[in-house]
């Protein structure tokens, strides 16, 4: 990590001995060569002037190679992203992890309907042995990792856990363990480990450091369901609920990280998109209050509108209690509503659109024979929460196209119904092409859309009595393994200021 004192004087417009800028070209294309293995023409990309090279051409290089452009410090972690929200793609949205020493890399989903990082371990029945995303799958194997240790049931972390119903001890051996069962039927069971997670922070000076910190986590040794097909497989899931055990609050608790977070995930063009541990700032964004003592993200839903007309539904169909509400979860592909809800949404929706298209019924979802754009023809839907904010859905925020027949495109309404239950859920149909704002120091969650191929300005609070910003959202190259390269890099820009004092 770059230190504070050679943040503040980045100002300097110091210059180095033409040697040492030729080391780190060096020192770079060796360790790059070595992370894609691939054969690197080696050239001078910084021009040599006078045999010496000021301070600012050097941020400027990083600045370029790290993709970004940056205003000054933040301590924002930057996660790549991949997936889609189209179930006839993908259907969920991931992100990569460096766990270990020597760190190792782990294929995650994105999760914001749980709380604990878990990831599939050596020893692990039912794991999927290859993907169908094309991505190289690992185990992890607490044995190889030499900061990796086991986490007792006397932990302190395992009794926070408990409470939060994502812990537990067996009496077996003394080892907190655990067992998650997902709506969709798929379970996963093992033990809690501890080890260090490598990422990328945004430091001050146009600069990204290496970052480590100890972090506990879930050793699955046992998954069931869905979890054991190969054609979504990755290695495990990232939770990102508020409860202590989430690595949000993991992060936030040592200092690492703001007890904020956000997404902006791309619908279109391959998906992928934005996942930072900060607040993105955007002018238009409406916040809403989470619902209190939740276990989940839940929102206070008071309406829905269609075409502008407010549907007439009973609130108490929204209202919040053990076994009803609204959840945002990116864990979830499509969006759910509440069994009440449902009816009234569709009939609304083909009403308004039934002198224009042909509703049809396909596998006992209601579709739509379309000949011209969707966008054209269907209404807007608005879900009004508590606060006077509402989530405007376009069409292709609520249809998901199916197939086609006959030259006319098959859409479908992409929310579903959850027979017997008053749970509404907002999956990656509804979240995608949006930022969204998980807020957990207010306890409230924001919104507005976003073409989310762009960067984002960012803001990160570490009670440094003051907010820093930064502008993020395309280091990551999907082909890389930056982390270790940042960490090189910045400890010889440590080495080079001592040795332009040596030296001049």
């Amino acid at each position: 990590m770059v230190s504070r004192s050679f943040c503040k004087r980045r100002e300097m417009a110091a210059v180095f001995p033409a040697w040492i800028m030729v080391t780190i070209l060096v020192l770079e294309a060796s360790l790059v060569m070595g992370g894609f293995q691939a054969s690197l023409k080696l050239e001078r990309r910084i021009p040599l002037v006078s045999h010496e090279v000021e301070l600012g051409r050097l941020r400027e290089f990083d600045r370029l190679r790290h993709g970004r452009l940056l205003q000054s410090s933040g301590g924002v972690v930057d996660f790549p992203v991949r997936g889609t929200y189209d179930p006839f793609l993908v259907g969920l949205y991931y992100t990569k992890l460096q766990i270990g020493s020597p760190p190792k890399e782990y294929y995650v989903q994105i999760d914001t309907g749980s709380d604990v990082l878990w990831i599939g371990c050596n020893s692990c029945n039912g794991c999927p042995e290859s993907s169908g995303l094309q991505i190289e799958l690992n185990l992890y194997d607490p044995g190889s990792s030499s900061t990796s240790s086991l986490v007792s049931c006397s932990d302190q972390r395992c009794n926070a856990g408990v409470q939060s119903s994502d812990s537990g001890c067996s009496g077996q051996g003394n080892q907190c363990s655990y067992t998650f069962q997902y709506g969709d039927g798929s379970g996963t069971s093992g033990y809690y480990v501890a080890d260090l997670l490598h990422f990328s922070t945004i430091l001050e000076g146009s600069m990204t450091a290496n970052s480590t910190a100890p972090i506990l986590f879930g050793c699955s040794v046992l998954q069931t369901g869905d979890l054991t097909k190969s054609d979504r497989a990755v290695d495990g899931i990232f939770g990102f609920g508020q409860q202590s055990l989430s690595v949000i609050s993991q992060l936030s608790s040592q200092g690492m990280a703001p007890r904020v977070f956000s997404h902006c995930l791309r619908g279109k063009n391959g998906g992928g998109g934005i996942l930072v541990f900060g607040e993105i700032l955007e002018p238009n964004m409406v916040y809403t209050p989470l619902v209190p003592s939740q276990p989940h993200y839940n929102l206070d839903l008071r309406s829905i509108s269609v075409g502008g007309q407010v549907l007439s539904i009973d609130p108490s169909v929204f209202s919040t209690s053990s076994s009803q509400g609204t959840i945002v979860d990116s864990g979830t592909t499509l969006a759910y509503l509440a069994d009440e809800a449902y009816d009234a949404f569709v009939d609304a929706i083909t009403k308004t659109v039934s002198q224009t298209v042909r509703p049809v019924l396909s596998k006992g979802n209601q579709c739509y024979l379309i000949t011209s754009s969707v966008t054209d023809i269907f209404p807007q839907v608005s879900l009004n929460f508590a606060g006077g904010a509402s989530l405007i859905l376009n069409p292709p925020d609520y249809l998901v196209q199916q197939s086609s027949i006959g030259g006319a495109a098959v859409w479908c309404i992409g929310f579903q119904k959850i027979q017997g239950q008053g749970i509404t859920i907002l999956g990656d149909l509804v979240l995608k092409d949006k930022i969204i704002v998980y807020d957990l120091a207010n306890q409230r969650i924001g919104w507005t859309d976003y073409d989310c191929s762009m960067s984002v300005n960012v803001s990160a609070n570490l009670n440094s009595g003051r907010t820093e910003f930064v502008n993020a959202g395309q280091m990551s190259n999907d082909g890389s393994s930056p982390y270790q390269l940042q960490s090189i890099i910045a400890s010889l820009l440590n080495m080079i200021m001592l040795a332009a004092l040596l030296f001049s």
